[in-house]
């Protein structure tokens, strides 16, 4: 997708596509007068009629219009002025984008007004239009013959003032884009190819065109690591396990270190604690914890923050194979605790625990997991609202601080003592599921045993990460979210 900025007038710029913002007001917003004047008073007039409301993510076409250099108008509604966030705006230039990416080679221009809309920059508008242009225009249907959505051929973001602030914003908002869009890949993808060591292949490609330091850990070397509780889940499949580890070492040799850790089952069935058919029918998201972390790890080497951050990411397969760990088996993870196994589908926190013992251990400052942990978490808030939990909470008001300025979902959940006595083990230190009430604390309480005391913040992003069906502003599987939050927590971190 070519990507560029013109500062020429918007009833000059060039493209099938002009996409206006309109606020919800009495009156028609100042940036629309030039083109309400060039196209005969037609804007003014469907104000008046009453179908250029400007409500959220609203959308009016406009076809086969003359008079300025495109050949058709997507007024999008941005809401009333003064509520304007970054979610709200993304939610409106989202839908605009899929609304229009139906045809291959469309040629596209968001229209970005020089002045700020309620506490919206103009530079926030166009780092937004940018990756909602790339991410919208971007659907899941990678095999199918005749795809239902395509990448535009052209983006311009038209958009006049500060040159170097306005370009600056531009490739930030391609850098997140292709970071999103990379993590959906990966999610998407079958999970006959992003086995562990496909997954780690592709790693090593984005290392190589970001500038990222990358180690690859195979089994030899996760058994010599003492990574019994990862390799337990690993057993039943045929596909050998590894850890995938890069770093962007932006901040110099003293600064202190955050990890990004993510979970990586490439394929989860249950192991012998079998889902249902149609509770495995999108377990290849259940990476989407590791893919998230590999494409925010992407996105902040490319945008050279200066910061030092690694990603870790715990890739296996569990598979109910003759070789499969096993309900009463007692595992060892890393750091010395042992595990009572009760449900072998209480997976992915076994796999962060040898992981997370694993960053203690090389000596990393600060930590944030994400992982699609929990079905607990979704039934708790929903589809669209990721989990925190916390050992820290200076520490988790910076993510969650992070999240909100980069308009995504999370809400902080207890961590009280009393959910510890749920995962206390009867045979072993700790048990690998607190049962049925409050599944998504005691996954986390399961999880605070292996981060050695450091700060820390558990992200169960569970429910939004693979959204189940489409929306106006959302194209179902994978979704990309927390990216952005991450790459924001990066440059907080550096400061």
């Amino acid at each position: 997708m070519e990507i560029r900025r013109t500062d020429k007038p918007w009833t000059e710029v060039e493209a099938d596509w002009l996409i206006v913002p309109v606020i919800e007001s009495t009156d028609l917003p100042a940036w629309l007068t030039q083109l309400d004047q060039a196209l005969g008073g037609i804007v003014g007039r469907l104000k008046s009629l009453g179908d250029l409301t400007g409500k959220l993510a609203g959308t009016l076409p406009l076809r086969g219009i003359t008079g300025i250099g495109a050949s058709r108008i997507l007024f999008v509604g941005l809401g009333v002025a003064k509520e304007l966030t970054l979610a709200r705006l993304d939610k409106a230039l989202m839908t605009a984008s899929r609304m229009i990416s139906d045809k291959p080679e469309t040629r596209v221009a968001f229209v970005v007004p020089s002045e700020a809309i309620g506490t919206v920059s103009p530079e926030e508008i166009v780092t937004a239009a940018t990756t909602c242009g790339m991410v919208g225009s971007l659907g899941q249907d990678l095999f199918r013959t005749e795809r239902g959505r395509h990448p535009f051929a052209c983006l311009q973001i038209a958009a006049s003032g500060p040159e170097a602030a306005l370009d600056a914003a531009m490739d930030r908002g391609r850098i997140l884009g292709q970071a999103i869009n990379l993590t959906r890949d990966l999610v998407n993808r079958p999970p006959q190819e992003i086995t562990p060591l496909g997954f780690a292949e592709r790693a090593r490609t984005v290392a190589a065109d970001c500038d990222l330091r990358i180690e690859v850990l195979d089994q030899q070397r996760l058994e010599q690591e003492r990574m019994r509780s990862m390799l337990a889940v690993a057993q039943g499949s045929p596909q050998p396990p590894c850890m995938v580890i890069v770093e962007h070492n932006g901040g110099g040799p003293n600064a202190p270190r955050l990890a990004l850790v993510g979970k990586g089952v490439t394929f989860d069935s249950g192991g012998l604690s079998l889902k249902p058919t149609d509770g495995m029918l999108t377990m290849k998201c259940d990476m989407a914890g590791a893919a998230t972390v590999l494409g925010a790890m992407s996105a902040i080497a490319r945008l050279k923050l200066p910061v030092n951050v690694v990603g870790y990411m715990g890739l296996v397969e569990n598979m109910p194979g003759g070789s499969a760990f096993k309900l009463g088996d007692i595992l060892t993870a890393r750091n010395g605790v042992t595990i009572e196994v009760l449900n072998t589908d209480a997976e992915g926190r076994l796999v962060l625990a040898d992981v997370l013992s694993y960053a203690v251990d090389a000596g990393v400052d600060r930590f944030v997991d994400l992982a699609t942990l929990t079905g607990a978490c979704v039934v708790a808030l929903g589809e669209d609202v990721s989990g925190a939990f916390t050992n820290n909470q200076s520490w988790c008001d910076t993510v969650l601080a992070s999240a909100k300025a980069t308009g995504e979902d999370v809400w902080q959940l207890p961590m009280w003592d009393l959910y510890e006595d749920l995962i206390k083990g009867d045979v072993g230190d700790i048990k690998n599921t607190g049962g049925r009430w409050g599944g998504a604390i005691t996954a986390a309480r399961f999880l605070q045993h292996f981060v050695g005391g450091k700060p820390w913040v558990h992200l169960d992003i569970a429910g939004p990460a693979f959204a189940s069906s489409n929306k106006p502003h959302r194209e179902a599987g994978a979704t990309g979210h927390m990216v952005k939050t991450l790459v924001e927590l990066a440059r907080r971190f550096a400061t």
